[in-house]
């Protein structure tokens, strides 16, 4: 029988750490649409990281696989590019103008869920059981009554089936990559966040300039906004992400969906002065329900060790 993976306290570090991360992108995102459209500023994102991961990568001496690639690595890698960076950052861009926020967010969190079934027959040692089905069925209920009424609100665009539909395609984005990192041979984190954003760049920049023209003059508050956006959530979030997967599988990396909205909510609290949902106690304790349920294994490990 083949064994789940190994998940040990850098892994559990990691991924809280991905989890504030993205959920405090959300503020940033916001100040940079200011001065910006949506494709250019998903462009911008993967050109910034990019830049710095392929910038560090290289001084790390550029290594990628340990052995030489075959066609099917060298092919999964390309469609691992695609799906991880370019293609569900337009997506989103382009179908949150037609979703509400609360849609969005539960959208993403459903990646988990998603993960669950691909993993299952695609991944050695990350099977179904019940008590990983029930931890994120539970986990995402809290998600949803975190959200409240507006997860499932209409937006009342004529375009909100498209964009429910492009919304939903990214959060499938998200799984499917998650799951192909893992079948991946043994490879260089760093190199390969360096590839799969390089892979993207070109997608996403043909993409701006065919929606949206040639990129508009920005100031100097969202062009910082920008470089936050490249150099944080984008480079610094995808290389802990590939870590994660490549350590502890994409069905552990999947929690990350389910911290985000909480972080969301509690940055809005703390910098924006954005009131607290009622709901916010309740959604807490049905998220870390579902976590504990569904890595029940892998806390049992994680408080024996602290206690050796």
């Amino acid at each position: 029988m083949i064994q789940p993976p190994e998940i040990s306290r850098r892994d559990w570090i990691m991924v809280v750490a991905l989890g504030v991360i993205w959920g405090a992108t959300f503020l940033v995102i916001e100040i940079a649409l200011e001065g910006i459209t949506p494709f250019w500023l998903a462009t911008a994102r993967v050109v910034f990281a990019t830049a710095l991961v392929g910038l560090i990568w290289q001084v790390r001496g550029g290594a990628l696989f340990a052995e030489r690639p075959t066609p099917a690595t060298v092919g999964l890698t390309l469609v691992i590019g695609v799906l991880s960076t370019a293609l569900p950052f337009l997506l989103i861009s382009w179908g949150q103008q037609f979703v509400t926020s609360g849609f969005t967010g539960v959208s993403m969190a459903s990646v988990a869920l998603m993960v669950l079934p691909l993993a299952h027959f695609m991944v050695p040692g990350e099977q179904l059981s019940w008590r990983k089905v029930a931890g994120f069925v539970i986990g995402f209920a809290g998600v949803v009554i975190l959200i409240g009424g507006q997860a499932f609100e209409s937006s009342a665009s004529a375009n909100e089936t498209f964009g429910r539909l492009a919304v939903l395609g990214a959060a499938g984005c998200y799984a499917i990559s998650s799951v192909l990192l893992r079948k991946l041979p043994t490879v260089d984190s760093t190199g390969l966040t360096a590839i799969t954003l390089a892979i993207g760049t070109p997608i996403a920049l043909i993409c701006a300039l065919l929606v949206e023209g040639p990129p508009p003059a920005v100031d100097s508050r969202t062009f910082l906004a920008l470089a936050l956006l490249g150099l944080v959530p984008t480079a610094g979030a995808f290389l802990l992400r590939v870590m994660v997967v490549r350590s502890a599988g994409p069905t552990f990396m999947s929690l990350t969906n389910y911290q985000v909205p909480l972080w969301s909510v509690l940055f809005g609290w703390l910098v924006l002065n954005e009131p607290l949902p009622p709901s916010l106690l309740w959604a807490l304790v049905l998220i870390l329900l579902g976590v504990a349920l569904s890595q029940y294994g892998a806390f049992k490990r994680l408080f024996t060790q602290s206690d050796t």
